[in-house]
């Protein structure tokens, strides 16, 4: 196991159903940390999902106190937008838990002020405030195993041989749209 993703009382059941989804093909098990704002078997979540929950390493821990209790806090990072460094220059190492807070309060002022060391955010250039946690999720997991160098999926073979077939470029999967001649 490399990595682990540890959710801070989330509370939108979509997120979280693509975030279990995002885990289940990663291979990373996920933590909720309650109180939850649904519950766990919310259609919902099951169906942001989809049909991945049973490869889903699930642990819900039913608050903060459970999970600090259950992980050591040398393993912990948390991701927050109000944060000061780059999470590219997070410290990954294997069995790291990626922390985020929830989609409403993101990182409780506790954390940040207690771990500032340990506390990184995802650029955001474009002037919003933060991205959707489930992309956040994403770019942060997939940086922590770039870093880690986890190997990519065996079963993706074929497309570094077409990208090596066409002097380096990707074949397109299909044509684009076709042009209608006037008549």
């Amino acid at each position: 196991m490399t990595l682990h993703i540890a959710l801070i009382q989330p509370q939108i059941p979509p997120n979280t159903g693509n975030i279990a989804r995002l885990c289940a093909g990663a291979d990373v098990p996920l933590h909720l940390i309650g109180p939850l704002g649904f519950e766990v078997d919310d259609r919902h979540v099951k169906r942001a999902g989809l049909d991945y929950w049973d490869k889903v390493d699930l642990w819900v821990h039913p608050d903060w106190f459970a999970f600090r209790n259950a992980i050591a806090r040398e393993r912990c990072l948390y991701f927050s937008s109000n944060a000061e460094r780059e999470f590219t220059s997070a410290p990954y190492a294997t069995n790291s838990v990626l922390i985020f807070g929830n989609e409403s309060e993101g990182m409780p002022a506790r954390i940040l002020e207690k771990h500032p060391d340990r506390c990184f955010r995802v650029p955001m250039p474009g002037g919003i405030r933060s991205m959707n946690l489930a992309n956040a999720v994403s770019v942060v997991l997939y940086e922590g195993l770039r870093q880690l160098g986890v190997p990519h999926d065996p079963t993706l073979e074929h497309v570094s041989a077409a990208k090596s077939e066409s002097n380096g470029r990707p074949r397109p999967s299909r044509r684009g749209p076709r042009k209608r001649s006037r008549r």
